[in-house]
C-alpha cells in the first residue's frame, strides 16, 4: 500500500536525520553552542569511510574506522577551539564554528584530500537482507540504514542512563558551574562528548554515501542547515525531541512529496516547518518553555 511503502520510507530518512542531528544536539546540551562545523566532521567521516572501505572491502570495519576518525576530528575542534571559548559569550563559539566549517570544507576540495570529484561508494546493502511484506518492503540499503541508527540510539541510552560519563553530561547540561564545584572533570566530560557526538555524524556521513553510492567534499553543506532546522524543532538540547523532530520532519517531507508533488524543494520543506514551528511552539516540541 502507497501510505505504509511513504512511511516505511520516511522513517529511513528520519533515521539519517537523527544521526545527523543528534551529534548536534549532544554538543549544544552540554556547551550551548550551535556546532556548524559537526557537518564538516559529517563529511570526513564519509570520506574515511570509503578510505578504509576501499582498502579492506568490507562495510562494518570502514564504519568503526569512520566512526573513530570523525570522533577524534572532534575532540581535536574541541581541545583546538572551543576549548579556549567557554566563558565566552555564546556568540563567540557560534562564530568561530561558522568560520572553522567553511575553512575545512574548503579544505576538503583540495587535490591532495577530497578534491572536487564526487566518488561512489558501492558497499550495498553491507550484507543485510532486503525486507518484503505485504504493506511494505526496504531494500538492504535502507535495512542497513534502520539497523545502524537503532544500535547507535541504543548506544546512547545506555550511556546516558548507566554510566557515570553520561551522569556527568547530564548534571554539565544542566549547571556546568555547578557540576565542576562538584567535582566533575568538565574537561575530560566535554571531550567525550564532542567524540561520541562526532562518531554519530561519521556513521550518518557513511550511511548516506552508502545510501546515494556517493561521496564529495560539499556533502555536508545541506546536513548543516537541516540539522539545525531538526534540534530547533525538537527543543534546543533535547535528545528525544531530536529523534520526534527528525521522524516528523521525514514524514512531513515524504508526504508532501507523495500528495502535491514538488511543487517547493523537497529541502525548503524542513525550513517551511521550522517557521511553523518557531511561529506557534518557538520552544520546539520538547524543549523547556
Amino acid at each position: 500500500m502507497p501510505f505504509f511503502e511513504n512511511l516505511a520510507n520516511a522513517v529511513v530518512l528520519g533515521s539519517i536525520y537523527i544521526l545527523m542531528a543528534i551529534g548536534l544536539t549532544m554538543v549544544y546540551g552540554v556547551l550551548k553552542v550551535l556546532h556548524i562545523a559537526h557537518a564538516t566532521v559529517y563529511t570526513i567521516g564519509a570520506f574515511v569511510g570509503l578510505v578504509a572501505f576501499t582498502w579492506v572491502g568490507s562495510f562494518w570495519p570502514a564504519l568503526g574506522v569512520a566512526m573513530v576518525a570523525a570522533g577524534g576530528v572532534g575532540v581535536l575542534i574541541y581541545r583546538l577551539v572551543y576549548h579556549y571559548m567557554l566563558d565566552a559569550p555564546r556568540t563567540v563559539p557560534l562564530i568561530a564554528s561558522v568560520g572553522l566549517f567553511i575553512m575545512l570544507t574548503d579544505l576538503l576540495q583540495k587535490p591532495w584530500l577530497m578534491g572536487p570529484y564526487q566518488r561512489a561508494f558501492p558497499a550495498g546493502g553491507a550484507g543485510l537482507p532486503a525486507i518484503e511484506t505485504p504493506l511494505f518492503s526496504l531494500t538492504p540499503k535502507q535495512t542497513l540504514v534502520l539497523v545502524v541508527t537503532a544500535l547507535a540510539l541504543l548506544g546512547v541510552w545506555l550511556v546516558l542512563t548507566r554510566t557515570r560519563l553520561g551522569l556527568s553530561w547530564q548534571a554539565a547540561a544542566m549547571d556546568r558551574e555547578m557540576a565542576a564545584a562538584v567535582g566533575i572533570d568538565l574537561d575530560r566530560a566535554i571531550a567525550y562528548n564532542f567524540f561520541l557526538g562526532s562518531a554519530l555524524a561519521g556513521a550518518a556521513g557513511v550511511l548516506v554515501g552508502v545510501y546515494d553510492n556517493i561521496v564529495f567534499a560539499t556533502m555536508g553543506n545541506l546536513p548543516s542547515y537541516k540539522a539545525f532546522v531538526i534540534i530547533v524543532l525538537g527543543g534546543m538540547g533535547s535528545l528525544p525531541g531530536t529523534v520526534l523532530a527528525g521522524l516528523l520532519l521525514a514524514v512531513a517531507e515524504t508526504f508532501l512529496v507523495a500528495t502535491v508533488g514538488f511543487v517547493l524543494p523537497r529541502d525548503a520543506i524542513a525550513f517551511l516547518v521550522l517557521i511553523l514551528m518557531l511561529m506557534f511552539r518557538p520552544h520546539g516540541l520538547l524543549g523547556r518553555e
